[in-house]
């Protein structure tokens, strides 16, 4: 695949797993980044990131054995549909230009302990948990495993894999930044939903768009979400 900008990009094998934190027009719009970068998505939703996005977003995400055409149909809705005016979304450019089409969506489980995920056998370039709810975090940093989030998680760190934590929770206490403290230690990046002014958003999406852009530059997943600062 060659990129518009020239480059050629090898697409990615990416774990994104999302959780009960607020936020969850990071996961939409990083999800939509994903699959037109052509990466193969493993795709894990806690329950509570259910209520989540019915509470933030007033959608009810497709069940695990849902086709992958049922998110393509809530991602198209949140970010370029009716809904999606509140938001203010840029038009996201094909960054398959020569090469167009879509990425792969492979959802599961919170305990399905039986998926490729499970094991660090199964290699992948990397997970992303946007966003990541304290909870999930605490538990990364405990090393528990008690689903599959936490495991592919864990995983991740020992196989020395990028491991991204998206949390928002605002303020933090003692305790969770001991636990930020902890995951960094053991491997994982905290990249908190902490959306920079400096390009003057022109709304919401643009506030979205500049951490999804951070998101995948740290796994180098080609994006036309933001200029890069210096640039025109």
């Amino acid at each position: 695949m060659t990129t518009t900008d020239g480059h050629s990009h090898q697409p990615r094998n990416v774990v994104l797993a999302i959780t009960g934190a607020s936020g969850a027009l990071y996961a939409v719009r990083l999800l939509q980044v994903l699959l037109d970068a052509r990466s193969t998505v493993h795709l894990v939703v806690s329950s509570a990131a259910r209520q989540v996005f019915a509470q933030e977003l007033d959608v009810e995400l497709p069940s695990v054995s849902a086709p992958a055409t049922a998110w393509q149909n809530l991602i198209h809705e949140t970010t370029a549909g009716k809904s999606s005016q509140q938001w203010q979304f840029r038009p996201l450019n094909s960054l398959a230009a020569q090469d167009p089409g879509t990425g792969k969506l492979i959802q599961y489980g919170t305990a399905d302990y039986s998926s490729p995920v499970a094991s660090g056998s199964s290699l992948t370039d990397g997970m992303i948990i946007c966003p990541c709810s304290m909870g999930t975090l605490s538990s990364i940093a405990g090393g528990n495993s008690s689903n599959l989030i936490q495991r592919a998680a864990d995983v991740h760190l020992k196989e020395r894999r990028p491991l991204i934590l998206v949390p928002r929770e605002t303020p933090l206490g003692l305790i969770q930044l001991e636990n930020m403290v902890q995951v960094c230690r053991a491997g994982a990046t905290v990249l908190p939903a902490m959306p920079g002014l400096y390009q003057k958003p022109a709304g919401i999406g643009d506030l979205v768009d500049f951490i999804v852009a951070r998101i995948c530059d740290h796994l180098r997943i080609p994006h036309s979400l933001t200029r890069r600062w210096g640039t025109d």
